[in-house]
């Protein structure tokens, strides 16, 4: 596979150990117990005129005072240690499909692309690590999948490189689900409400009993849109993000005040476009509707998620590799389609497909 700019991560051959759902934080610090209480010491009389000042302090230096002896050896401290610069320039890049709740599966494959070690912390320098969205729902442990890429993006940054994530229809629908329940909402198809839609969409109740503030709002502030080293990564296989700006910034200034507005219909409204898919499959206007998103927001082709590859190839519901019915769809990587144009990365985890870590550029 060609190389991104920079060295690329460090790959580990040993067997992956089990992991027992998200990472466990390391253990804490055992506190030492306290001395025992000494029992007080009998003081010699204070010589005249001595006024004590708190609690009848002893005198200092009088016949029965104790000679000022260390109880331990004392150990000189080393000089500093000058800190190991940062690797400088951009590392390799690599982007994550749509992980809908398989958490497990997400460690497995950041670890045999060397991003994350055995422990599930980030080992990879300075790569650059992006996620096309859809972190919940459908899966165990969506919310476990959230707090893992909230802190893998602290210590890359450590590290000298970066993790980021777009915002994906499902990350939409959770918001609206835990905003707005069961208000009505305009769907276009009568009356519906984003509570309804997320269940009927795969919402796990444990990942809503679980969720906090705190993932909320990091969900509301992820952009929708980013491009690096002429990829223009998206979620969704669909040309909506023209009708939101014609820059990256301005999609994302406009999303992320969408959602600061907190309206129910809104918020709908942008679910429902970002839901809409197969804008590239179509073999004369797919290549047409991608050259007109670069032409726009740059670019040489798009990585996106959301649409699962069977889906793309038309192969759910037909004969596996194996010539058996009814078997599992067989992905082993990404999908490019439209001229070359698009590169799909949604491997169909949640029909027991395959859940894809690639570093980009793609070999040839």
């Amino acid at each position: 596979m060609t190389q991104g700019a920079g060295q690329g991560a460090a790959r580990t051959t040993a067997a992956m150990p089990p992991f027992p759902g998200y990472a466990t934080p390391a253990p804490g610090y055992a506190h030492a117990a306290p001395p025992p209480v000494q029992p007080a010491h009998e003081y010699p009389e204070y010589p005249e005129g001595y006024t004590p000042t708190a609690r009848d302090l002893p005198v200092i230096g009088g016949p029965a005072a104790p000679q000022d002896v260390p109880t331990v050896e004392l150990t000189p401290l080393s000089a500093p240690q000058p800190q190991q610069p940062l690797p400088s320039g951009p590392g390799p890049l690599y982007v994550v499909g749509d992980v809908h709740g398989y958490l497990d599966e997400l460690h497995q494959a950041l670890f045999e692309q060397g991003l994350i070690d055995e422990h599930g912390h980030w080992a990879a320098g300075n790569a650059r690590l992006w996620f096309l969205g859809d972190f919940t729902d459908r899966g165990p442990d969506g919310v476990g999948v959230i707090d893992l890429v909230m802190r893998l993006s602290a210590e890359a940054a450590a590290a000298g490189g970066y993790c980021k994530a777009l915002m994906g229809n499902h990350e939409l629908l959770l918001i609206g689900a835990k905003r707005f329940a069961d208000t009505p909402v305009n769907s276009g198809a009568g009356t519906a409400s984003f509570q309804a839609a997320w269940l009927l969409n795969g919402g796990q109740r444990s990942d809503m009993e679980r969720l906090e503030d705190h993932h909320l709002q990091w969900m509301a502030r992820l952009d929708a849109i980013a491009e690096e080293d002429g990829h223009l990564l998206v979620h969704s296989d669909t040309t909506a993000y023209l009708e939101y700006g014609d820059s990256i910034e301005a999609v994302n200034d406009a999303i992320t005040e969408a959602l600061q507005r907190n309206d129910p219909d809104e918020c709908w409204d942008l679910f429902r476009k970002f839901t809409k898919r197969f804008a590239f499959r179509d073999e004369e206007a797919g290549p047409m509707a991608v050259r007109e998103l670069l032409h726009t927001y740059g670019g040489s082709r798009i990585v996106h998620g959301h649409s699962p590859i069977p889906y793309l190839l038309g192969e759910v519901g037909t004969e596996d590799a194996d010539g058996e019915e009814g078997g599992a769809p067989r992905v082993d990587g990404p999908h490019l389609y439209a001229d070359g144009l698009a590169l799909a990365m949604d491997g169909g985890v949640t029909m027991a497909g395959k859940l894809l870590v690639v570093q980009l550029p793609l070999a040839g």
